[in-house]
Formats: structure tokens, C-alpha cells, sequence
């Protein structure tokens, strides 16, 4: 009954980017008491359901699909580079001289450089903006701020240099409410595994 009510939801008709409807997501499941005996639970859930979106043409829809295709291949990597960033501030703010952190965060970029620049010259273009953007998303801060605090200004101005040389910018920020409201639907319906 649960499934069939989720499909009437997804399939009702909505705007193109309409807001999401909740829905309580019921979860049962048993466990033992302390007696051995078996007891049976409900758990709720808070689940949101995102309206199907409509498209005016082939066009727009194929768009989309790109869209989500790119999160799909992105967003992990997103997500690895805030921890990477997380544990490697956590770490430095240890080290007791600025001899030490500077050699440990040298170490980490050689690392992080021969772990990522094989898969980064597998993105395309659109897959790298979509990138820098997202990386904004999970940090709070854009890519050229990350990098900045972490190797300093001048060779972080050399990575926007690089970046803009290929029509991309470093210090672009992240708008869920404005221009990358599509984007943030489609993280979040990634992330909630609807998509």
C-alpha cells in the first residue's frame, strides 16, 4: 500500500521544479527483549518526494538527464575531497610548527594529486564546473578558498589562472536557491536515493 501511494505521489503532476511533498516512510522491524522474547517496532521516517519533473521538449529532458548523470559521477568526489579537507585541518592544527604542517600538507597534496588526476582527466568539462560548484556545496566555501588555506595564495592563484585559461573559475559559488536550484533537486534526490 506504502508503494503504491509513493507511485501516485512521484507520478502526480507537478511543476517543473516543484517543491518536494512529505511523506511519512514507515519502517517495521523486530528485535528481542530482555526476556529472548521478539518484539516488533515501527520506525517513521521523514522522506521527501520530488514531483516528476515536466519538460517543454526532448531538449530540455536530454538536459536534465545530463544533469543527473553528472551529479551521479561527481558528487562523490565532492564529498571526498570535505573529508579529505576536514581531516587534514583536524590534523594540522595538531602539528606544533609551521616546519611540520607545511611538510605534512605538502605530503597530503601529493597525495590527493596522484589519487585525483587520474580520475579528474576522465570529467568532462561540464563535469568539472559542476565539480568546483559542488565542492562549494559541501565545504562552504568555493574551491579557491579551500585551496588557498590550505597552499597558500599564490598557488592558488595560479590554479584560477589554470582554471580560467579553460573558461572556469575557482572562486565560483554555489546557489541553491538561485541559478542552481535544479542542481541542489538533483543532489538531494541523489542523495535521498531516488535517483
Amino acid at each position: 500500500m506504502l508503494m503504491a501511494l509513493l507511485a501516485m505521489l512521484c507520478n502526480a503532476a507537478a511543476q517543473e521544479l516543484g517543491d518536494p511533498e512529505f511523506v511519512p516512510m514507515v519502517k517495521m522491524g523486530k528485535t528481542l527483549g530482555p526476556d529472548g522474547d521478539t518484539i516488533q517496532y515501527m520506525e517513521m521516517q521523514n522522506v521527501y518526494v520530488y514531483p516528476e519533473p515536466t519538460f517543454k521538449n526532448k531538449r530540455q529532458q536530454q538536459a536534465y538527464l545530463k544533469l543527473v548523470r553528472n551529479v551521479k559521477k561527481v558528487l562523490p568526489i565532492a564529498k571526498e575531497v570535505r573529508q579529505i579537507l576536514i581531516e587534514t585541518a583536524e590534523f594540522v592544527e595538531t602539528l606544533p610548527t609551521k616546519k611540520e604542517r607545511d611538510e605534512h600538507l605538502k605530503r597530503v597534496e601529493d597525495a590527493v594529486v596522484k589519487e585525483y588526476k587520474p580520475r579528474m582527466k576522465k570529467l568532462t568539462f561540464a563535469q568539472g564546473k559542476l565539480l568546483i560548484k559542488l565542492v562549494d556545496r559541501e565545504c562552504n566555501s568555493t574551491a579557491y578558498e579551500a585551496i588557498q588555506a590550505f597552499i597558500g595564495p599564490v598557488r592558488a592563484g595560479m590554479w584560477q589562472a589554470f582554471a580560467w585559461m579553460f573558461g572556469a573559475s575557482l572562486k565560483k559559488g554555489y546557489r541553491p536557491d538561485g541559478v542552481d536550484r535544479l542542481t541542489e533537486r538533483v543532489v538531494l534526490m541523489v542523495e535521498a536515493g531516488q535517483l
